[in-house]
């Protein structure tokens, strides 16, 4: 507990370095015929990188769920394992079930829940994108009864979301015809990626775990290649315990290919792939990262000598030009493509053209480079053959 605890004071610590950065303002609904308030984050370096876009995450429960999930989302971009985002957050009337509950009855959205759900589809989401340089990923994320609300989103006939977020959900007694209704099997139409996440607790009554679990084994059943399903489980005592871990593990899943390849990863993907497949996998892994989250990283050195081994030692090196090209086409300002395909004419004994390689790459470099010595080495070497 004092664990989780300290992780909990170090994201909200985390945060408050970035405080600078939040936007309070009104939005004026026609849905809602009222006004509504937002608060709204942007990342560090917003302002001096004009054309960068960011994932926008749209956090219900503004009050209270805001400032954690923009603690999670800073130490994640920080720790380089989630792109940065743009955070907006919306307060909820005081009377949480006017706008984000349901007819028991029957599970529907009474209407007041209707036009809350409007105002975010056509209103917040619009208004963010028109004043904020967003890319197409969106994220809803929510808590019990908003958790709920957002699970109706799935209906929607065009995706629009990307990621559904519903931490310590509030379901109605209906939620697996719900379910069913929505038809998940339409995102296989979408040439995009989406996540639902959903956790269950051990805080929670028994007869809200059993409706969770229930659907969550439902869900677990559907096989939908590009709708990423997370069934979550959480062992605690506390509901508000439950909501400070099920952030950051939602957050850890959904953007889990933004990060560097893991040992996990490189198990299960790559380890027993040709050289080809290797390259490909790599080269797939950042073009949807640019594709998702608008983030045109380059590539990581640590994911290029991840597999550079597989390149190397197997098919005697015979896709060394091949993997140097294509670090050239993702990231041509670094000197390992020009490096690797350097290699592959030396091992083939061309040395004109290994030198030649070799001098590019080394032109790149910056002399204070620790590799820069390494480079010039080759050098060295091949022009007294």
């Amino acid at each position: 507990m004092i664990k989780k605890s300290f992780s909990l004071i170090f994201i909200l610590f985390c945060f408050s370095g970035f405080s600078q950065k939040i936007i309070e303002t009104k939005i004026a609904s026609d849905i809602l015929e009222n006004s509504r308030n937002l608060k709204i984050y942007l990342p560090k370096g917003y302002e001096k990188d004009s054309l960068k876009n960011y994932p926008l995450a749209v956090v219900f429960d503004a009050e209270y769920l805001f400032d954690i999930y923009v603690g999670n989302s800073v130490f994640f971009a920080l720790k380089d394992r989630a792109p940065k985002q743009i955070v907006v957050g919306i307060s909820m009337e005081k009377t949480k079930k006017k706008d984000s509950y349901y007819n028991i009855e029957n599970g529907r959205l009474n209407t007041t829940n209707i036009q809350f759900y409007e105002f975010v589809r056509d209103e917040v989401i619009f208004f963010m994108e028109s004043n904020y340089r967003t890319s197409p990923f969106i994220s809803l994320i929510g808590e019990g009864t908003s958790a709920n609300l957002i699970s109706h989103y799935l209906k929607e006939s065009q995706p629009f979301i990307n990621s559904y977020i519903c931490i310590n959900p509030t379901f109605s007694d209906f939620v697996e015809l719900e379910f069913q209704s929505y038809n998940l099997k339409k995102f296989l139409k979408e040439d995009n990626t989406f996540y639902l996440y959903t956790n269950n607790s051990t805080s929670f009554s028994l007869k809200k775990q059993a409706r969770i679990g229930e659907l969550q084994k439902g869900l677990s059943s559907l096989e939908i290649k590009n709708f990423n399903i997370i069934n979550d489980t959480i062992r605690t005592s506390s509901s508000i315990s439950a909501m400070s871990e099920a952030i950051p593990r939602a957050i850890n899943k959904i953007f889990e290919i933004y990060s560097p390849i893991t040992k996990d990863e490189f198990e299960k993907n790559i380890k027993d792939t040709t050289p080809k497949d290797a390259i490909a996998y790599l080269e797939n892994k950042y073009l949807e990262i640019e594709f998702l989250f608008g983030s045109n990283i380059g590539i990581r050195e640590r994911d290029i000598y991840a597999i550079e081994n597989i390149i190397i030692e197997k098919e005697n090196g015979d896709y060394l030009r091949e993997f140097g090209k294509m670090i050239l086409k993702l990231f041509p300002s670094s000197p390992l493509g020009d490096y690797y395909i350097g290699r592959y004419y030396e091992s083939g004994n061309n040395i004109k053209k290994a030198l030649k390689y070799y001098k590019i790459g080394y032109g790149k470099m910056d002399p204070s480079d620790p590799n820069s010595d390494a480079f010039y080495e080759n050098i060295l070497r091949l022009s007294g053959q």
